[in-house]
């Protein structure tokens, strides 16, 4: 019923490539920044939910 329903519906084809463009620019973003990232900086985010204080550390 609703594979009918959604047929119906004109342009629906780009829903599907645009979300999966989306997920796939989200994804390499990511990516970039967990490689291009400091390890201070990345031990400092790891750490965050575990400290009991605010540390400015700027």
């Amino acid at each position: 019923m609703y594979k009918y329903l959604l047929q119906s519906v004109d342009g629906i084809q780009w829903f599907g490539i645009s979300t999966l463009v989306l997920f796939f620019g989200t994804f390499c973003i990511a990516s970039i920044r967990a490689f291009i990232s400091r390890k201070e900086e990345m031990d400092h985010m790891a750490h965050l939910p575990l400290e009991d204080t605010f540390h400015d550390n700027q």
